[in-house]
């Protein structure tokens, strides 16, 4: 969630520093999604609609184990990530976001009872819901007060993460699919300076992934708990940026990176992956740099787990805030235009720069994007604010759009974000009532053409790098151990082959394309050293060393050692394939296909890739002095024999 009062930003040093404070603020208190209302909704209840479970993904969509397209059509239940501001008494509900004090779980469990909320989040139409939590939610042992679960009295005496599960079961029970978000790490209302900027703001990498492990696992059992979002909003402290693969302590990718393979290795194999992107970096002053990133950085370096077909990018939107604008107003205001200031034209445009550029099909980033947080107030009368809800619904129905609206559930004369809102009895207030300007908004995205059905597989290119340290993605190579002691190895996903190297730089090109999964039966594997391999009269690198596949075999990996070329790792296929062969160097210009397949993997170095018919069966460098000792050529074969 964004944070947007002025009055909730941390005011530090001086007045320029109150500024800069101001600079990590992504407005966030009031955002909230908005849901069909009327006939239209109502027969929209894809909660009830059959899917089944896990989730993954093909290509720009995400499908169910059926291979249908599954579209995250969701809404953000808020409360247990925590809702106190910071200040003041933590008892007292004027010092919670919109006088709403969640108790540290999920809202409106005080005023109506379980089956009462999903029956009305049915009549949405939604068929899925963003969980947030907080860390600290789930070490606390304090039960929650009666009152906070008044209208569901079997939920007295458990703790958070007790009624956490109850609210999951319940949910997935009736349907839902379920994607768990680590929204913070302290249970306080975030997103400005709060100990909540990054993963590791409040605690240690290791204990955020350890806490992941742990929620993975909780869940595992239950398979409509489909996705891991695994952090929100992650953006500037007082004193840092996050960066996107430095290979520090603040590298959100790295990050990521090790969450994510660590869910899917230790917890749970079936969870999708939700990476978001970057939310703020700089300091919100005319002059001075400063800039919303959201998932420009995914064009130069992409994920690649150990599953190619677990991976979501994420971004939020919403009116107030803006491509180079925190969202605050008074002290931190920069002249940025917001998004509400943008012609339905550049708005457009900005989106897909920002982030819809990622479902481009046959990219090493493609994947499925999911607006995990939009939303505008039933109060707002500001003409900017209203053309700007409906220009971005438009673009959401118009591009077939994965959302999440931000909040679901509210109290009445509180937050007029949320879709539903209760009073202290138990009514029902909000997007259902026919009077919410949303309304027509709403229910042209809910309502709009969609694509369902049937998704084709597509081929799949996902990117290795070796940056700061191994890239290994393939869960059989793990399981054999350390195949080059002390070197960097990068290794294809399994299913996945080696078809593209950098000059320099060590980045790599896996796909499946044309030839599928080539591997054969087993976990066989050569890890080549030497020319060994080469045929006799077979020198298609002169002067070069060549290490090369024996035949029958493709390359997976490679690992290097500073810049020079270490081993070739090999894997035998599991069919016939062509044993002739012709040299793509690229050593002195790029070498790659004409139809850019794959996308640029190494931007700023030379790179070379095999065909799509072909496998990369060698790889060649030197060691001549004054020469990058980095791969020079790739010997590239037929699929077929």
């Amino acid at each position: 969630m964004q944070t947007v009062q002025t009055d909730r930003l941390v005011k530090f040093l001086t007045v320029l520093a109150t500024s800069f404070a101001l600079l990590t603020a992504a407005p966030s208190a009031v955002a909230t999604e908005q849901h069909p209302v009327g006939s239209s909704a109502q027969t929209a209840s894809t909660a009830a609609d059959t899917w089944q479970a896990p989730l993954s993904t093909r290509g720009r969509y995400i499908v169910d184990a059926q291979g249908r397209r599954f579209r995250l059509k969701a809404a953000n239940w808020d409360g247990a990530q925590g809702s106190w501001t910071g200040s003041g008494s933590a008892a007292d509900p004027a010092n919670h976001h919109a006088g709403q004090d969640s108790y540290g779980i999920p809202l409106g469990l005080d005023r109506a009872p379980l089956p009462e909320l999903l029956a009305d989040f049915r009549e949405l139409g939604i068929n899925s819901v963003r969980l947030p939590f907080s860390n600290e939610m789930i070490h606390t042992t304090t039960p929650v007060p009666d009152t906070a679960v008044a209208a569901n009295p079997q939920l007295r005496g458990k703790t958070p993460l007790e009624v956490y599960d109850a609210v999951v079961t319940a949910l997935t029970d009736d349907g839902f699919a379920v994607i768990l978000n680590n929204h913070t790490s302290t249970s306080r209302w975030c997103c400005g300076i709060d100990g909540n900027e990054r993963w590791n703001s409040s605690q240690s990498t290791g204990q955020w992934a350890d806490d992941w492990v742990f929620m993975a696992r909780r869940y595992k059992a239950d398979p409509r708990v489909v996705g891991a979002d695994l952090y929100n909003e992650v953006r500037r402290d007082v004193l840092d940026d996050p960066n996107w693969g430095l290979g520090d302590e603040h590298d959100w990718y790295a990050a990521a990176q090790l969450a994510a393979d660590r869910i899917l290795t230790e917890a749970n194999p079936d969870l999708l992956i939700v990476v978001e992107g970057i939310n703020w970096t700089g300091l919100p002053v005319d002059g001075l740099p400063h800039d919303r990133p959201t998932l420009t950085p995914v064009r130069t370096l992409s994920h690649t787990l150990v599953d190619a077909h677990k991976l979501v990018y994420s971004a939020h939107f919403y009116g107030y805030t803006g491509p180079r604008h925190s969202g605050a107003t008074g002290v931190g205001e920069t002249h940025d235009p917001r998004y509400q200031d943008l012609t339905r034209d550049q708005l457009y445009q900005v989106l897909g720069d920002q982030a819809f550029f990622v479902t481009t099909e046959g990219q090493h980033y493609t994947a499925p994007v999911w607006v995990s947080e939009f939303g505008v107030g039933a109060n707002e009368t500001g003409a900017a604010a209203r053309t700007w809800f409906g220009n971005i619904t438009d673009y959401f129905a118009d591009h077939d759009t994965d959302f999440a609206y931000w909040p679901l559930v509210g109290w009445e004369g509180h937050d007029d974000w949320a879709l539903l809102r209760y009073d202290t009895a138990g009514h029902r207030y909000g997007i259902l009532d026919q009077d919410d300007w949303r309304a027509s908004a709403w229910n042209h995205l809910m309502t709009a053409a969609s694509r369902t059905g049937d998704i084709p597989q597509v081929p799949v290119w996902r990117m290795l790098a070796t940056d700061h340290g191994d890239a290994v993605e393939s869960l059989r190579v793990r399981a054999g151990g350390d195949w080059d002691s002390g070197a960097y190895k990068a290794v294809c996903p399994d299913g996945l082959r080696l078809i593209g190297l950098s000059h320099t730089g060590g980045r790599g090109l896996c796909t499946d394309t044309t030839g599928g999964d080539l591997r054969a039966a087993g976990n066989t594997q050569t890890v080549v050293t030497d020319e060994r391999n080469v045929p006799a009269g077979g020198d298609w690198a002169g002067g070069y060393t060549k290490l090369q596949c024996p035949a029958g075999q493709f390359l997976i990996g490679y690992s290097r050692r500073g810049e020079r070329v270490s081993a070739a790792l090999c894997a035998p296929a599991r069919v016939p394939l062509g044993a002739t062969g012709r040299t793509v160097w690229f050593d002195r210009s790029d070498n790659r296909p004409s139809d850019g397949a794959g996308g640029d993997f190494a931007e700023g170095h030379y790179k070379g890739q095999c065909a799509a018919d072909e496998y990369a069966a060698g790889i060649a460098f030197t060691t001549r002095l004054g020469s990058s000792p980095g791969p020079a050529a790739l010997l590239c074969s037929p699929l077929r024999a």
